[in-house]
């Protein structure tokens, strides 16, 4: 029954009331209850429970007077256990929804060794939209990406997955990562708009964001950041200090320029990301939590899951107040052993030159099952460099977990696969590449652009007309 009831004169020997909870009869007549009053709590339409009032001191039986005052109490206690539970069910969704989106184990590649901590914040604080990302690029690069929605709840935790999405997609296109953050910038500034006129007066004002790519082959690692903290570097030597970084803007100001910083860094430095949670807490300001940070990755040679959990042990007492990140990487280093650069002469004549060229050096490293799809990419390609593009044309071979090839030219010129006709007599080049290697594609640089193909080390086996397995035929 979900109306109220008053039992103004209780009989505790009621048969109907012994029998339907003897426990509670029990009870009731120990304590000395005479009278009683069962009030339905309900919220929205929906029962959620009921408050039971007993008088057992006071002889005077209760009054619908006091049913009035029972069910008004009963009306607010409704509305407090209700926000209580929506409050638990938004925090579990947005909970849900953020671990849904963030990195579930970070990718192979070459270029650094990367560790990182994951702490959520206190549950009064709500789900805060904190990510990282590890991002491997073409020509053995990768990118080192962390960011900081602000404002917490499940509309933090799904910009910072619609923001995630969108860096994964710049980063496809080989952005520089000051070109990335204009990008973000009007993406913020987008969702800002969408969100002002709606029901929900919580969305997401602004997030911050670091993205740095590392190149193994130059050993350059270039940086540019939108209002976040500054990176940490850590010299092989154990030597600590904040990389001397433009702030830039946070994300959703619009219309402000972001500055990119490149840094040469020895093989075997550790740059750290992290989002201010790490460093600023109720019981711990900026400047301290930046010192400790500091001495607490300033120690050579240990390695980067100790380093982690001697940062995460060292600044945050108990659970923090907002959500910490922190994404550690040591370089690494593709020395001349992997690779090979030859610089092309713009005539024709130089693309069997070229071909000659790479069958010796995939020799040289034990390369020679792949020699002929090599040979094909590296002839479509120099073909298109000497015949669209312009000087300088350049040639590159990298060893790394895939057979990179990459042709830079000194124009802007954008490549795009035909598929040509059978009664054509070109137009096949790019088709034919993209069907003997894993990735294709170009990257843009200021000086021009590079169009790379990326191969694995193992030929794939085909099935030969016996029916055996066999090595792609040449």
């Amino acid at each position: 029954d979900e109306t109220s009831v008053l039992i103004a004169e209780l009989d505790p020997a009621d048969p109907r009331r012994t029998a339907h909870d003897p426990v509670r009869s029990a009870h009731e007549r120990a304590l000395g209850v005479h009278s009683l009053m069962v009030v339905p709590i309900r919220s929205r339409g929906t029962t959620l429970g009921a408050a039971t009032f007993g008088r057992s001191r006071n002889p005077t039986p209760f009054q619908p007077d006091d049913l009035v005052l029972a069910e008004e109490l009963a009306a607010h206690a409704a509305v407090c256990i209700d926000n209580a539970r929506r409050f638990t069910h938004e925090h579990a969704a947005a909970l849900a929804l953020q671990r849904s989106l963030l990195p579930l184990d970070l990718p192979a590649q070459n270029a650094v060794e990367a560790a990182y901590r994951y702490l959520p914040a206190d549950p009064e604080a709500g789900v805060g939209g904190e990510w990282f990302d590890v991002l491997p690029l073409s020509g053995a690069r990768v990118a080192l990406v962390v960011g900081d929605v602000v404002g917490h709840g499940i509309h933090a935790a799904a910009t910072m997955g619609r923001l995630r999405a969108a860096v994964q997609t710049l980063a496809d296109i080989d952005l520089a990562p000051d070109e990335v953050l204009a990008h973000l910038d009007d993406m913020v500034g987008r969702i800002a708009l969408e969100t002002a006129d709606g029901p929900d007066t919580s969305g997401v004002t602004g997030a911050t964001c670091l993205y740095a790519v590392y190149d193994p082959v130059s050993r350059h690692c270039t940086l540019a950041r939108a209002g976040h903290p500054a990176p940490v570097l850590v010299t092989p030597d154990g030597g600590a200090r904040l990389v001397d970084l433009p702030s830039g803007p946070p994300l959703g100001l619009g219309g402000l320029p972001f500055e990119a910083t490149c840094l040469d860094l020895p093989e075997g430095s550790v740059l750290a990301l992290y989002t201010d949670g790490l460093i600023h807490g109720p019981a711990l300001d900026t400047d301290r939590g930046l010192r400790r940070l500091v001495d607490s990755l300033s120690a050579p040679g240990v390695p980067l899951e100790e380093l982690c959990e001697a940062a995460v042990t060292g600044l945050s007492d108990g659970r923090p107040a907002d959500d910490v990140a922190l994404l550690l990487a040591r370089t690494g280093a593709l020395g001349e052993e992997h690779v090979a650069c030859w610089e092309i002469p713009k005539d024709p004549a130089a693309v069997a030159s070229a071909r000659s060229r790479v069958a010796r050096q995939l020799a040289v490293w034990g390369l020679e099952d792949l020699a002929f799809t090599t040979e094909l990419v590296v002839s479509e390609l120099v073909t298109n460099a000497i015949r669209y593009g312009s000087d300088p044309v350049q040639l590159h071979l990298i060893r790394d977990r895939t057979l990179i090839c990459e042709v830079f030219d000194g124009s802007s010129t954008s490549p795009h696969m035909r598929h040509a006709r059978t009664t054509d007599e070109g137009g096949r080049g790019l088709f034919l590449i993209a069907q003997v290697a894993e990735r294709w594609g170009a990257r843009y640089g200021r000086g021009g652009k590079t169009v790379w193909s990326e191969q694995p080390l193992k030929p794939p086996a085909t099935t030969r007309q016996d029916g055996t397995d066999g090595k792609a035929a040449r």
